[in-house]
């Protein structure tokens, strides 16, 4: 049984599918829309409730990242050599999310890890929230909308770190949504999309994602409309146009300090054997977790997508979902491109089926008046009131349990505090440390610049060079006395499930200093090896020549 719609709600619905917005009143923006409400709702929920903020701190590669921007503000430069290492001292180094260290270090600087993680939690919100709003900007019914957006930042979650990579996050839902603006209605907008990947590429290494996905969509313009029935002076325009766009965006990311030399190394980053073995977001997601099942969720609708939108002749869409499906099984750190390519699709397809279905109910009967109720909320919906702003500012003064410190659940914050004079060795001497790559993220932004580490969590840096004895050494493989003879470690702060740890407590060559339920402090005995390898000078020496 058909509907009849009022004049205005037409016109509501007409500005839905095109894409405008109706003329919204003064008191409009003092009413908060259901993006704000979204928008606030995930701010409060993921970050300021139950593990709090620190969540964003359970990556230790911030503390570099910080420590890094500091080095930039201070010299004005950017560094082309390894600050932080005695085990690869001074050894050419891409600094290739600079810009990126330069906000965390400001952030730290002004507000400490405050003003890092709510900085951090405010992007990933605003990015879940352009999300949402693109899907309603599709024409996806609100509640399926909602739905899909929550399953998406859930597969997501996992990600939801305070690192360059929430930039990628941001960058793609923004761009990937003016695309989708531009084909419905070629806009000159389109272009400041190049100045876009310039800055893109100095945030995080990520802008390939965007390249990669701009090429599928011009590949894909040019399948359609090859098999268009179109005359042949006009057939490729679109194919053309982002394809222009995509090289304009190309050249624009050798705007960086290291030029093609950049572009050369994350080649080399990506296409590496051992990275792919040891880094654990550069292996195939492992699907027993909460996060990985809502991603599963989101495949399993994007692969049932996958032959409508080839029936219906939507080769860009279907490429970029074939791509980043296939590239997010391959490795989990694309699981969050996947689904800020996909939610947006099956919000979208989802949302017809239930039109389909639900008109054949009367207004009277509970389907259709859920009908009824989710035909109202529309794209004028979607504005920013002054309620966001003002929550922001209540949420400033407010006392959370803002970070102070890494979380010390995860890294070795208590052992520290209790041996700091310990762990930072004699003035003249530094103490070369053992542990493990994230504890020595940690160990850089508690002693940087007056402390070198082993190893840390910039992979690829230190390559399998480094890698495979780092992993020895966690093992207690047979060779282990001979790395550290070969590195002259003092002391080791270890986890304590780490197999060399429980040998180092039983050899006669180390002393236990301090332990708790997490982590272990030794410190080698030298007395037995005054006569084989005098350290002292040649190693300070090393160090310092840097």
């Amino acid at each position: 049984m058909g509907r009849s719609f009022e004049p205005s709600q037409i016109m509501l619905m007409s500005a839905v599918q095109s894409g405008t917005r109706p003329v919204r009143s003064l008191p409009g923006v003092l009413i908060p829309s259901l993006s704000d409400c979204l928008f606030l709702a995930i701010l409060l929920w993921v970050f300021a409730t139950g593990a709090g903020w620190s969540v964003l701190l359970a990556d230790g590669d911030a503390g570099w990242h910080i420590r890094t921007g500091d080095y930039i503000l201070a010299t004005r430069s950017v560094p082309v050599k390894d600050l932080f290492s005695f085990s690869k001292a001074g050894q050419p180094w891409f600094a290739w999310e600079w810009l990126s260290d330069v906000i965390f270090s400001a952030l730290n600087r002004i507000w400490g890890l405050k003003g890092l993680v709510a900085a951090a939690g405010l992007l990933l919100s605003f990015t879940i929230t352009l999300l949402f709003r693109h899907m309603m900007w599709r024409g996806a019914n609100f509640l399926i909308a909602l739905v899909v957006t929550l399953v998406a930042a859930g597969a997501s979650t996992v990600h939801f770190l305070a690192r360059p990579h929430i930039f990628t996050f941001f960058g793609l839902a923004a761009a990937l949504w003016m695309v989708e603006r531009d084909r419905r209605h070629h806009m000159r907008a389109i272009w400041c999309l190049v100045p876009m990947t310039a800055l893109w590429t100095n945030l995080h290494g990520g802008f390939l994602a965007w390249i990669a996905s701009l090429a599928l969509i011009a590949i894909g313009c040019a399948w359609k409309e090859a098999l268009d029935d179109k005359d042949i002076p006009n057939r490729f325009g679109d194919s053309r146009r982002y394809a222009l766009l995509a090289a304009a965006c190309s050249l624009a990311t050798f705007l960086n300090p290291y030029g093609w030399h950049l572009h050369q190394h994350i080649a080399q980053y990506l296409t590496s054997d051992w990275i792919r073995q040891v880094v654990d977001e550069f292996q195939s997601p492992r699907f027993r977790s909460e996060s990985m099942l809502q991603f599963e969720l989101l495949l399993f609708a994007g692969l049932i997508l996958a032959p409508v939108l080839a029936r219906q002749r939507r080769f860009p869409e279907l490429l970029l979902v074939l791509f980043w499906g296939h590239s997010a099984l391959v490795s989990a750190r694309h699981v969050p491109l996947y689904a800020i390519v996909a939610a947006p699709l099956c919000a979208v397809e989802a949302s017809r089926l239930w039109a389909v279905w639900s008109e054949r109910f009367t207004r009277r009967s509970v389907v259709g008046a859920l009908r009824d109720c989710l035909r109202d909320f529309s794209a004028g919906r979607q504005h920013t009131s002054v309620w966001v702003a003002i929550t922001l500012f209540l949420l400033a003064g407010f006392h959370w349990a803002w970070p102070q410190d890494f979380p010390g659940n995860k890294f070795p914050v208590e052992a520290f505090n209790r041996n700091a004079t310990l762990l930072a060795g004699s003035p003249g001497a530094r103490a070369r440390i053992l542990t493990s790559d994230q504890w020595g993220d940690y160990l850089i932004y508690r002693q940087y610049p007056q402390q070198r580490v082993f190893i840390d969590g910039r992979s690829d840096f230190y390559g399998p060079e480094v890698g495979r004895k780092y992993l020895d050494l966690l093992n207690a493989q047979p060779d282990w006395e001979d790395i550290v003879e070969q590195y002259q470690f003092d002391l080791a702060l270890l986890p304590l499930e780490w197999p060399l740890g429980q040998v180092l407590m039983r050899h006669p060559d180390w002393r236990v200093r301090y332990q708790d339920r997490q982590a272990v402090l030794l410190e080698r005995h030298r007395s037995a090896d005054l006569n084989k390898k005098p350290h002292s000078t040649e190693r300070i020496h090393g160090e310092q020549s840097e």
